[in-house]
């Protein structure tokens, strides 16, 4: 069976460019989290959206969808679920939200991943949540001719109960000596869990609420506020491509973490990072919304897109943008460039 040593694999990921993140991200976590603590009654309004884009985030991963409008519904648990994608998304919204509240009393231990997988699916009728496979199962990419190809044979289901039970004691044990960063040990644990696949369906999405719970536990809490969730979702090509390249002789304890390691911790870097713009406009509120539009563009190297600034000003109206950006180009303070969807906006300097 397959072992877990997080003290030696952490070791010889000390490189450079994963030092560097680190101490990024440790920087922003110690500064942010005094304004959580000054300003939280600002930040109410980032939480409900950070929850709503989680939701509909994680589960669109996995091609479980419907309306924006019902997600919205959903979440603010203002309309009850029509279908077997609702059903799931609605069990989702539950255990998220057990997560933000009560993410301390929440061990990762075995018996506790089983609790939330059965959150999962508590409205699907399926008979699956709680209850680790029951079957051998295989991770699979579409090809273009339609043909199914096998990426990776996740562990036995015979195996995954112990398995499972062994990853959580050592991932536990680490943190207690308290000698690996636990944003090393967090995607680690992730990828092992990834590779065992303990469930018959929802790894993925149970994944990412450990991602969550993980952070929050360890004090890493801007996912709350930044959806994580959805930067996976805008990069889920990389992300696959991490996965796929961390698991490789997984089974004989020999895969390379870095690839998966080093994704996370650009997920992480860049939720704190947006989290620390959103934290700017928050207490810049005093300025009018166009300017914050304008100030917006002209603190930001590159294109700027308008759903770069619906995401980082939430509480302006798409309308109210969309105005802002016309009167901006007609005065010249701003050039648009490309056209439809590929339309963005830079400063003109």
């Amino acid at each position: 069976m397959r072992e877990f040593d997080f003290r030696a694999s952490a070791a010889k990921l000390l490189t450079n460019d994963i030092v560097n993140m680190l101490g990024y991200i440790h920087e922003y976590k110690g500064r942010q989290n005094l304004f959580i603590e000054e300003k939280a009654d600002m930040l109410s309004h980032l939480l409900e959206i950070a929850k709503i884009q989680s939701t509909e985030a994680s589960n669109r991963i996995e091609g479980i969808c419907t309306s924006g409008d019902r997600i919205r519904a959903l979440v603010k648990e203002k309309s009850l679920p029509r279908n077997r994608n609702e059903n799931e998304i609605a069990g989702y919204r539950d255990v998220l939200a057990t997560i933000h509240e009560n993410y301390d009393d929440i061990p990762p231990r075995a018996n506790v991943i089983l609790q939330l997988h059965r959150g999962l699916y508590q409205y699907s009728g399926m008979g699956i949540g709680g209850l680790f496979k029951n079957t051998d199962n295989v991770i699979e990419e579409g090809l273009e001719d339609g043909i199914k190809h096998i990426c990776f044979c996740p562990a036995a289901a015979f195996e995954t109960p112990d398995m499972i039970e062994n990853l959580c004691n050592q991932f536990l044990r680490e943190v207690d000596r308290g000698e690996v960063d636990p944003l090393l040990l967090i995607p680690m644990f992730v990828l092992d869990f990834l590779c065992i696949h303990p469930f018959n369906e929802g790894n993925g999405r149970m994944s990412r609420l450990l991602t969550l719970m993980l952070l929050y536990r360890s004090g890493y809490i801007a996912g709350k506020y930044i959806s994580i969730e959805m930067l996976i979702e805008r990069t889920k090509d990389t992300y696959y491509d991490a996965l796929r390249a961390s698991s490789v002789g997984w089974h004989d304890g020999v895969n390379d973490y870095m690839p998966f390691v080093s994704y996370t911790l650009g997920i992480i870097k860049s939720a704190y990072g947006t989290f620390a713009e959103r934290v700017e406009h928050l207490t810049t509120k005093g300025i009018s919304k166009p300017e914050r539009v304008r100030l917006f563009i002209e603190n930001r190297l590159g294109k700027v897109t308008k759903k770069d600034i619906m995401d980082a000003c939430p509480d302006i109206s798409a309308t109210t943008i969309e105005k802002a950006l016309g009167d901006l180009v007609k005065n010249g303070t701003i050039i648009k460039i490309g056209n439809g969807r590929g339309t963005g906006y830079i400063y003109n300097r």
